[in-house]
């Protein structure tokens, strides 16, 4: 019995002080430090290079680059650049077709990949700044001139954006999402102002040229590695939630299953290769965050597990873990249910807990990979199911 009501207060302790303690001791901290965001436009724009690495997307890259040339920002002042990750439909001719409205086209005789076009296309940038998108997302307008105020600071070596997830070809945010996303937001205003976030939104984030010249293996997670970079070169990565990108997305469970998965082992193996910065003695506040965000969060399902074994023991003995068990057998078949059913249009009774165990189980899938050593298909996470990334 002492083992099971350790197991479970182990399970749980973790869980709580990842969700709810660590974003109170950042509130705690970054009471009184307000928000370091600047507001005033500078007396002159830096150039601008939007890098847009694609892969067969001829039914999207139109919408894409129409929405990147609407940018309010002096166009004199930017390029956007299109790299082909050797595409085979008709993307490289529509992009080609742009070019006289001032849209740069490379292409890879090889496909190697998202990262690695992202690298490829590093020596043809020209901006001072470079702002990293893709053809799934739909910048807002107005979102380029918060991203780059931010750089006012010369301490700031990264601005994330943020990013909101729509029903495909509805314009609506999911709603499994609305709520995660409310709570992603705030963890990352707080961390932006205790000491930076530690990772950028995979579809929408500004880095200076120098930095996002850095050397990175294309088989981890570019997005990821760019804030950790920012970090040890002893800049910080601040988080721009005026800057709003659209991705639009389709079902919550079983089409993006595999993209979870992907996505978490790269940022595993990434964290693994930056290592040396979970040490506080070295990284002070930064450590501690990047432990607490990531790798406590990749720990919970595991802490859950055990969580649930102990409360199978206890519950014969103690009404209360009966009770508990219960609730939470109920929880997991409902979630189940709706992870079986992989329907977009499912009501936020099956969405929310089928999201949540869906994340749960990639996470683990995810650690088992990496402990396997299992190799990275060349396959990119967080694309829409046209893709080929």
């Amino acid at each position: 019995m002492a083992v099971a009501i350790a197991l479970f207060g182990t399970g749980m302790g973790l869980i709580v002080y990842t969700y709810a303690l660590y974003p109170g001791i950042l509130k705690v901290l970054a009471a009184g430090r307000g928000n370091s965001s600047p507001r005033e436009d500078p007396e002159a724009w830096p150039t601008v290079s939007i890098s847009l690495p694609t892969f067969n997307d001829e039914q999207r890259i139109a919408e894409a680059l129409e929405s990147l040339l609407s940018l309010n920002y002096p166009k004199d002042r930017l390029q956007i650049l299109v790299v082909s990750d050797a595409s085979s439909d008709r993307t490289d001719d529509i992009v080609r077709a742009y070019a006289d409205r001032g849209v740069e086209f490379l292409r890879i005789p090889e496909r190697r990949g998202k990262a690695a076009a992202e690298i490829a296309a590093t020596d043809h940038l020209t901006g001072e700044i470079v702002v990293c998108t893709d053809a799934s997302i739909r910048v807002a307008p107005d979102a380029l001139k918060p991203l780059v105020r931010a750089f006012s600071d010369r301490e700031v070596g990264l601005a994330s954006g943020r990013e909101i997830s729509v029903v495909s070809g509805a314009g609506k945010t999911r709603q499994d999402e609305a709520g995660h996303m409310g709570y992603e937001v705030a963890i990352r205003h707080l961390e932006s102002r205790v000491g930076g976030v530690v990772g950028a939104a995979g579809h929408l984030y500004a880095i200076r040229l120098h930095l996002h010249r850095g050397p990175l293996r294309s088989s981890l997670s570019r997005e990821f590695a760019a804030a950790l970079h920012c970090r040890e070169r002893g800049y910080r990565a601040v988080f721009v939630p005026e800057a709003v990108g659209y991705v639009p997305r389709g079902s919550p469970t079983g089409l993006e299953y595999g993209d979870r998965v992907e996505g978490i082992t790269r940022t595993l193996r990434t964290l693994l290769h930056k290592r040396h910065l979970m040490n506080p003695f070295r990284y002070g506040l930064f450590a501690w965050m990047l432990v607490s965000h990531n790798v406590c969060r990749w720990i919970v399902p595991w802490a859950g597990v055990a969580a649930l074994a102990g409360l199978t023991v206890m519950a014969p003995s103690m009404p209360w873990a009966a009770v508990v068990l219960s609730l939470t057998v109920v929880a997991l078949s409902t979630g189940a249910l709706g992870w079986l059913a992989s329907d977009r249009a499912l009501p936020r009774l099956l969405l929310f807990p089928a999201t949540a165990l869906m994340g749960n189980v990639a996470a683990m899938h995810a650690v088992l990979r990496v402990m396997r050593g299992d190799a990275s298909p060349r396959r990119d996470p967080k694309r829409a199911p046209t893709s080929g990334h």
